[in-house]
């Protein structure tokens, strides 16, 4: 007599196709009303195994999928995972009435590593990071936000409501596999357990003699393994990182520093401190960009000598890469080390004394170019700006560029005419946001006469709307080098335009582009330059071992981005 579990193994051994059947074809095919073979045994049997064919695949490609896009080849999923036979073990030794429980929650554990997974695909091909688990949730809003810039609002709802759709069917279809393949473990208890003795003894010969799969891959994984493992260390130094991070926002040789003692060095000069969309060291050094990059930058050093100006640069590390500015930007500014967004949310709501204000107390007024910004900016205050220009009151009257709102020229023509023109006004501090080469690279201005830029309306023709296509593949890399291209001329050519004794210019970029455009493995180095024509000027920086003219030595210092701001108030202060 069958006991109740028995039973129910073999309803669901045939229900997966893999146990005997229950009555033979010839027997359906005569019931009335019976669809003949196609509907009977043998079908079902076939579909079944077919079935466990596919939870297998799914189940292996989940175990041994690389974290990194360029990896994922063909060979990438020819290797042994060690998660899948300690799995097989483990199904073969529990008792009876846990297996289903234990090969289900197995299975969703699976699927929810398989989803964090992808999710580090997706950051490191972005940001050249995994994902954490703890800090990182609050990037997706602005990921989603730009998907919407990118593609309109119903790109980003679908874009959206895929993603949610496709995390759940994996969590689900992970755990039916895992209870497939559970009973089919079981019903071949004994191949099973030589199959899994067989491999394991491969995967520990494998690891031992370092045997390669393809692209440095080891053939024995254990990558799902060290995905959790990772993760969880992750997760403990996240949930540690405020309290790092109050330690270090603590410490501050500037607060008190009185004014008469604070930029005596730029005292009656206007600072524009310039922030170039995705310039990065690659954007110099890269084969594809160094050649046209730097020519125009070795070019653009000549034409601002001629025009009486000097020039000294340098490497900055950036806290963030391929996306993320408002943290480079943050972090430049606090003199603080800001790279994810719960540090960011902390010092924008604490008292930080920012080179904002060092300049605001020196007796500057410090103004801001957003033109990325699109909605009420409350971080604004923190800064210390007296006032912000951003996209709604900028006064632009011209198309947008894909994700720019505005080209680069517009915004510093705004900075000229409304601040920087006429002699009976206070000095500025003005930090501009140059957008022009921010992804996608699907629209790149035509620069203009400076007395034609007027209210932007003569850049009409140019712009492709803010839903316009990503360059194809093969063009992207191009575009993306016109586009820092355009903004480093416009910078040039502002400075020859409206330049003069008292202003100086401090340009540099927010972070690298993603690793499509800087390459795998690049660093997270930008450059930054300061532009003047006082020579008293550059030399109070004599000392920091930069590179004269616009374009970095290759081997020249690179100072973390959080240095910035104190190694800038030393050097200028009394």
């Amino acid at each position: 007599m069958l006991t109740t579990d028995s039973r129910m193994e073999r309803v669901n051994d045939e229900a997966a196709g893999d146990g005997h059947a229950g009555e033979p074809a010839q027997d359906a095919a005569r019931k009335p009303g019976g669809r003949g073979p196609r509907g009977g045994p043998g079908w079902r049997r076939t579909a079944g195994r077919a079935g466990t064919v596919a939870a297998f695949l799914f189940v292996l490609a989940a175990l041994v999928a690389p974290v990194e896009s360029t990896l994922l080849t063909p060979g990438a999923f020819a290797r042994i995972p060690v998660e899948g036979i300690a799995g097989a073990a483990l199904i073969l030794v529990v008792p009876a009435r846990a297996r289903r429980y234990v090969a289900g929650a197995a299975g969703a554990l699976l699927g929810l590593l398989f989803i964090l997974k992808v999710m580090d695909i997706g950051f490191e091909a972005v940001m050249f990071r995994p994902f954490d688990l703890v800090l990182d949730w609050p990037l997706l809003g602005p990921g989603l936000e730009f998907v919407e810039r990118s593609s309109g609002r119903t790109g980003a709802i679908g874009v959206l409501v895929l993603a949610v759709v496709l995390a759940v069917a994996v969590a689900v279809l992970m755990s039916l596999s895992a209870l497939r393949l559970g009973r089919v473990a079981v019903r071949h208890r004994r191949t099973t357990a030589r199959t899994a003795a067989v491999l394991g003894a491969v995967w520990v010969l494998c690891a031992a003699l370092g045997v390669q799969a393809t692209d440095g891959l080891p053939v024995a994984s254990r990558s799902t393994a060290v995905l959790a493992y990772d993760h969880t260390m992750q997760v403990r130094s996240s949930l540690n990182d405020g309290e790092e991070f109050a330690k270090a926002a603590a410490v501050d040789a500037f607060r008190d520093t009185p004014p008469d003692r604070l930029l005596t060095g730029l005292r009656g000069k206007d600072v524009v401190l310039a922030f170039v969309e995705s310039y990065g060291r690659s954007a110099l050094e890269h084969p594809e960009y160094a050649a046209q990059v730097g020519g125009l930058l070795d070019a653009g050093t000549r034409r601002l000598d001629d025009a009486g100006f000097a020039a000294r640069s340098g490497w900055l590390t950036s806290p963030t890469t391929g996306g993320g500015s408002w943290l480079a930007h943050a972090t430049l500014l606090s003199g603080l080390w800001v790279d994810n967004e719960q540090r960011y949310r902390t010092l924008v709501n604490s008292d930080r004394f920012t080179l904002n204000h060092a300049f605001q107390r020196a007796g500057s007024r410090t103004v801001a170019l957003m033109p990325a910004i699109t909605r009420t900016w409350p971080e604004g205050g923190f800064f210390g700006y007296d006032k912000v220009y951003d996209s709604r009151n900028i006064g632009y009257r011209g198309p947008r560029f894909a994700f720019a709102t505005m080209p680069d020229q517009y915004t510093l023509s705004v900075l000229q005419r409304n601040e920087l023109a006429g002699d009976d006004r206070a000095p500025v501090m003005a930090e501009a946001s140059l957008v022009s080469s921010h992804a996608p690279w699907a629209a790149i201005p035509r620069q203009v006469p400076w007395d034609q830029v007027g209210d932007g309306s003569v850049f009409q023709g140019m712009g492709k709307g803010d839903d316009a296509p990503w360059p194809p593949p093969d063009k992207i890399r191009g575009e993306y080098r016109k586009s820092v291209e355009y903004t480093l001329n416009t910078l040039i050519s502002y400075m020859e335009t409206y330049g003069d004794d008292d202003t100086v210019l401090v340009f540099l970029g927010d972070h690298q582009p993603s690793p499509v455009l800087a390459g795998q493995g690049a660093s997270r180095d930008v450059p930054i330059t300061v532009v003047a024509k006082d020579e008293a000027v550059l030399a109070k920086i004599s000392g920091w071992g930069w590179q004269d003219g616009l374009k970095p030595a290759k081997n020249g210092p690179v100072w973390p981005m959080h240095a910035f701001r104190d190694r800038f108030l030393t050097a200028f202060g009394g």
